[in-house]
């Protein structure tokens, strides 16, 4: 047996009496792009980082985007945006109380209940594990509030939801404006425009007092030529 054999690990027999042999340069890990600075990423407390992964459940029936603001390792501020499955909202409420204080490693083996939210995790981990991030060149990165920012002036989610048929064609029912309240057409009914209510604007009107109507309809804006059309339906009813 090989006098050298000094391990802390049990080792099986043809390992104990194997001679030695000298390790060379410890390259380490590839330095990535993190916040501003180049990191050699050793432990969990080395990731700092604020980006997105993007999930989705096993029949493919609903997705997640799902955004961490990561500070040495412990996740200081959570965004989780649902679309596509009712149930996955509640579970999205979950998350975004549980994930605040955890380490990034902890909520990677977080059951997160919905696997929308788990994908996203999973996808979330691997940008910032090699410094794919928003924040990777920013320097000292991103403050706490930037998922705020992703959301913007009315504080709801960028949603489009568009819908179409070979018989009957386009509708455009939500832009990232508000909900589509009328679309406009031309001679030929090719769409030319859309008018929207901005439902975040609406909804602080009314509870700083305005009537309902009158908030809708200051809340409303046009898109396109919306003012050149021969013709303006309602994507929903026409």
């Amino acid at each position: 047996m090989s006098k050298e054999f000094d391990c802390e690990y049990a080792a099986s027999l043809e390992v104990q009496h194997m001679c030695k042999v000298a390790k060379g340069p410890d390259h380490g890990p590839a330095p990535i792009p993190e916040e501003g600075k180049w990191v050699q990423a050793k432990e969990i407390k080395d990731i700092s980082a604020y980006t997105h992964g993007v999930g989705w459940c096993a029949p493919q029936q609903g997705a997640c985007k799902l955004s961490l603001n990561v500070k040495n390792g412990i996740i200081e501020e959570a965004l989780v945006e649902t679309i596509g499955c009712s149930g996955m909202t509640h579970s999205a409420a979950m998350a975004a109380e549980i994930l605040p204080g955890k380490t990034i490693l902890e909520a990677l083996n977080t059951d997160l209940v919905c696997d929308a939210i788990n994908t996203a995790m999973r996808e979330l981990f691997l940008q910032i594990a090699y410094g794919r991030s928003q924040s990777a060149f920013s320097e000292g990165g991103l403050v706490i509030g930037a998922g705020l920012e992703d959301l913007g002036k009315g504080t709801r989610s960028m949603v489009g939801t568009m819908y179409g048929t070979k018989a009957k064609g386009v509708r455009y029912l939500e832009m990232t404006e508000g909900y589509c309240t009328r679309m406009a057409l031309d001679k030929d009914d090719q769409v030319i425009g859309y008018e929207f209510v901005s439902l975040g604007k609406m909804t602080d009107y009314i509870k700083n007092g305005m009537e309902p109507n009158e908030a809708y309809e200051k809340s409303k804006g046009t898109y396109g030529r919306f003012e050149d059309a021969v013709k303006y339906i309602d994507p929903r009813k026409e």
